[in-house]
């Protein structure tokens, strides 16, 4: 969970995984909402893939990003444990 918490961190990499919540993207069109470099931008997927919190399948010539449910998963429970000492208002449904 180091390692989630580590690369949740960076404003850059929350910005990817809030992108990512689109559904999959290839490292191109990531790159694009970014004004930096590719290789900068491969390093944060990097950083994010080794925390779990997105997956990477190879489809032809292009890799695609996803968010991966278990990465969220761990922190969501360990959020949890913190949660049920509060009491938080409940959501307003708008129609």
């Amino acid at each position: 969970m180091e390692a989630a918490f580590k690369a949740i961190n960076d404003v850059t990499r929350r910005e990817i995984l809030q992108f990512l919540i689109q559904g999959p993207q290839n490292a191109g069109q990531i790159a694009k909402q970014f004004d930096m470099t590719k290789p900068s931008i491969s390093h944060h997927l990097d950083l994010l893939k080794q925390a779990q919190l997105i997956d990477a399948v190879k489809k032809g010539q292009f890799i695609h990003y996803s968010l991966n449910k278990k990465g969220f998963e761990s922190i969501h429970q360990w959020f949890q444990a913190f949660a049920q000492h509060f009491e938080f208002p409940k959501p307003k449904i708008r129609l």
